[in-house]
């Protein structure tokens, strides 16, 4: 069991380091429900995580988790205690703290440029992760920290990047400043609007129209022949009925 999970975690992290370029040391942002849950189940972050992930890690929190889980009392003093431990990363609610995943949210925004991983228990919090591309989550289950599959928004990203329709907005107005320049546009133009010009009459169905009238004009032909050939047996008939009457007389 552990060297299936071992291979999963390999194969995700493969995923985000060559899609995401994720790098070493690996940037890990704690919420107190993971501290808590690790504290638990009797596991030591700080030394089995890097293990797990492959690589070394900076393990982080925030001010605003902090001071949720002072708030909190003596439930969580053991998850905040933990959590005083890592590395306190700036957020932007110094002076108005707000909750720890609104502030864990905050720090992933607009592409998750810092390469965060999240971790957390907090199911609403994963669910609003997964809805943003290229951004690890970490959660504990069965005694053991797990690495989430990559989620359908980061497939998708990938999918596009790889067709090659996320081009940057001034690199598409520059393929086509270079395209007016070597004349391409215009000749892409005429070959569209030959492909949409109409063709002409299918020459197959005009060959069937013309069979069908040559039957049709074969038909008076041939009673014609026919009463040709019956005038002519008649002038023959009559003939040789002239030529007996006159030997009988």
């Amino acid at each position: 069991m552990k060297l299936t999970r071992q291979k999963h975690a390999k194969k995700n992290m493969g995923f985000y380091k060559h899609n995401f370029h994720f790098c070493e040391p690996f940037q890990v942002l704690l919420d107190g429900t993971f501290c808590q849950a690790a504290l638990r189940n009797k596991i030591q972050i700080r030394e089995q995580l890097p293990g797990y992930l492959g690589g070394p890690t900076q393990l982080c929190t925030t001010r605003c988790v902090l001071k949720e889980l002072e708030s909190l009392g003596k439930a969580l003093y053991g998850a905040k205690l933990i959590a005083q431990r890592f590395q306190v990363q700036n957020c932007s609610h110094r002076k108005d703290p707000v909750s720890g995943s609104a502030c864990l949210l905050s720090m992933i925004q607009e592409g998750n440029p810092h390469h965060f991983f999240i971790a957390t228990q907090d199911q609403d919090l994963a669910n609003k992760v997964k809805k943003k591309a290229g951004v690890p989550l970490l959660f504990i289950i069965q005694n053991t920290m797990v690495l989430d599959k990559p989620s359908p928004k980061s497939l998708a990203f990938v999918q596009k990047l790889q067709t090659n329709q996320l081009v940057p907005e001034h690199q598409k107005q520059s393929i086509v400043q270079l395209k007016e320049k070597e004349g391409l546009a215009k000749q892409e133009g005429e070959k569209r609007r030959k492909r949409k010009r109409a063709g002409g009459p299918n020459p197959l169905s005009c060959l069937k129209k013309k069979k069908k009238k040559t039957q049709e004009g074969q038909e008076p032909s041939a009673e014609k022949k026919k009463r040709r050939k019956r005038k002519r047996n008649r002038v023959k008939g009559e003939a040789v009925q002239s030529v007996q009457k006159n030997e009988e007389e």
